[in-house]
């Protein structure tokens, strides 16, 4: 196996120019003969619709298809289930806030701004209740975290099974948020040097609860009323929900309600008989908050398919670590007997996705291709035979293994598994 290298000055030259030049020449021959040149389509001869025919903007019509799917069998209902964020449409790191993943174990509650209060109870000098108006007033930061389901990934454990990124990886989104430091809030309340703990209460009906070590707690962690700069969608915790940067996306409370404090964690259904690592002794791994290094090649992939022919291809995907940043991302054209280094492209921030491309000329034969995270902390990405060494086939989160797309002759692409 080759170690990853940078591209050499021909190859750089190549990308440089190469691509650009091969581009053209079909161009220039179409230029000729196509009615969309030669024509007058309507929208050049016929006015639009004013400034008043779309007061909150929508996406274009032709861009219909580009929206949040469910897989019907994977959970009992609609009620409690995911609607996955169609990676393979995207570009950049920021996902737009009517695409960002959701999850629900009973549905989207309808929150009246003005009825929302925030309670902090338990071990603190100072029992509190705060409106929205009142976190309103707190000094604000605005941070890029992603968001990961720590079961996305998870119907891959057994083996190849989902056709398509935004099914094996769209539980997940990165967007700006806008909140209050939790540990002003606590502040606020007086933290007793007895408190260890802190759970986090949502305010829809499915009881939803998570413990999270004070650490943590007083460390990054956002009390959010804003994503990309609007209100939280209703899907997203509106009026307020709790972030929990870099950890696993169930901890990540939304339409939150209260914060309690205790000397030890709770112990409830989510950190007990769901959110566990179920290992291969039959012995389940608790409290595995962190999300590992990860990335995913987003185009080509099974729903984004090579459907130009052979000659420059643009492959790109995304990379992130609840750790820290990625630095670098390999990628592989063969199935891990080459790598070469991909071009990082974009802001690189702390816990926040990280965008790469590798510009290459695919010449027809057939492609299996991979990348390979490498993380702030010399974390890397291990092959899903290396993760299941340690965890066997019996977990359902914590997936963080590569994932590998074969491309056929024809640009087909299909989510296989390799050894």
């Amino acid at each position: 196996m080759s170690e990853a290298k940078e591209p050499s000055a021909s190859r750089r030259a190549f990308l440089t120019t190469g691509v650009a030049a091969a581009a053209l020449v079909p161009a220039t021959a179409r230029a000729k003969d196509d009615p969309a040149i030669t024509g007058l389509p309507s929208w050049t001869t016929t006015p639009g619709e004013g400034v008043d025919a779309r007061p909150y903007g929508t996406p274009s019509q032709y861009e219909k298809h580009v929206v949040r799917r469910n897989v019907e069998w994977l959970t009992a209902s609609p009620v409690s289930s995911v609607n996955f964020t169609p990676l393979h449409e995207l570009d950049g790191i920021i996902t737009p806030n009517g695409l960002c993943f959701e999850r629900h174990h009973a549905g989207i509650a309808e929150v009246d701004p003005g009825q929302y209060r925030l309670m902090i109870n338990g071990l603190v000098d100072s029992q509190l209740v705060f409106t929205l108006e009142d976190l309103l007033r707190f000094p604000r930061q605005n941070h890029v975290y992603f968001l990961e389901c720590a079961a996305n990934g998870g119907m891959e454990w057994r083996g190849a099974q989902l056709n398509g990124c935004q099914f094996t990886h769209g539980m997940i989104h990165n967007v700006m948020y806008t909140g209050v430091k939790l540990s002003l809030l606590l502040k606020e309340a007086g933290v007793k040097t007895s408190a260890k703990w802190l759970l986090a209460e949502g305010a829809d009906a499915s009881g939803m609860t998570r413990s999270i070590p004070m650490e943590k707690a007083l460390d990054d962690c956002l009390v959010a009323f804003k994503m990309n700069g609007e209100a939280l969608r209703p899907e997203q915790g509106y009026p307020v929900r709790l972030v929990v940067p870099g950890w696993e996306g169930n901890m990540w409370v939304k339409w939150l309600r209260r914060l309690e404090l205790g000397d030890k964690p709770w112990h409830h259904r989510e950190e007990t008989s769901k959110y566990t690592d179920l290992l291969e002794s039959g012995v389940a791994r608790r409290f595995t908050w962190e999300m590992d290094a990860k990335s995913v090649i987003t185009s080509p992939s099974p729903q984004a398919p090579i459907k130009h022919g052979s000659g420059p291809t643009v492959l790109t995907g995304l990379a992130w670590s609840g750790r820290g940043t990625i630095p670098r991302v390999d990628v592989t054209l063969d199935g891990g007997k080459n790598w070469v280094r991909a071009r990082i492209d974009g802001p690189s921030l702390s816990k926040s996705m990280h965008r790469f491309y590798y510009e290459f000329k695919w010449n027809g034969e057939p492609l299996l291709l991979q990348s390979r995270a490498h993380d702030s902390t010399g974390y890397v990405q291990p092959t899903k035979d290396e993760l299941r060494e340690v965890r066997g086939k019996n977990s359902i989160y914590h997936n963080n293994s590569i994932q590998t797309w074969h491309v056929s002759e024809k640009g087909v692409v299909e989510n296989v598994e390799i050894s």
